[in-house]
């Protein structure tokens, strides 16, 4: 007899599970709380890395059907998702996002379904690059400096690069001028290259 598994994840502590696993209760699926897997991790993380998810596999056979809310339970990555998908279904179990209308993933309709969602993720996300883009040389043609400000001015800069010269250390120059000793070696190798 066929076994029902919820995956609740959310990202931080100071978020709860709570509301996805009432969802899947709405939805009409029960679930024993014994099989029920909740994990506090990003969703960046690949499934395979998340001791969890990892631990459910072990737990999984043949014929049983896991719930998620959405797919992005699973990971925010459609490549990982899709992997995770194919893992689950080369072992004969079966993946309920309810977001999609508690489709079996696995199935050709799930699977046309995930295929274009992902079609119309990676093209918001090729689209905001863009606009990204866009926005930067319009920026740079303005004659505007991107990127953060510098940590010292000009005058600074010289006098760094003068104290330098008279043998005065990294560390020693980072503390008095209140930034990084990268920033003081940065100067430093500008220097001796010019």
């Amino acid at each position: 007899m066929p076994r029902t598994f919820a995956y609740v994840r959310v990202s931080t502590t100071s978020q709860t599970t709570d509301n996805q696993i009432q969802e899947i209760q709405a939805a009409g699926f029960k679930v024993e709380p014994r099989r029920v897997v909740t994990e506090t991790i990003s969703g960046s993380v690949a499934t395979a890395q998340r001791r969890g998810f990892t631990r459910l596999l072990d737990r999984l056979e043949p014929d049983d059907v896991l719930i998620v809310t959405k797919l992005d339970r699973l990971g925010r990555n459609a490549m990982d998702v899709s992997s995770t998908v194919a893992k689950l279904a080369g072992i004969g179990v079966r993946v309920h996002c309810l977001a999609l209308g508690g489709v079996d993933l696995a199935s050709s309709t799930g699977k046309l379904t995930m295929h274009v969602i992902n079609a119309v993720a990676e093209f918001e996300r090729d689209l905001l690059i863009e606009r990204t883009q866009a926005g930067l040389n319009r920026a740079k043609a303005e004659g505007k400096t991107l990127g953060r400000p510098a940590s010292l001015n000009h005058d600074q800069r010289r006098d760094v690069a003068q104290r330098l010269k008279d043998g005065a250390g990294v560390s020693a120059l980072s503390r008095a001028f209140k930034t990084s000793r990268q920033t003081i070696m940065r100067i430093r190798d500008g220097a001796s290259t010019a």
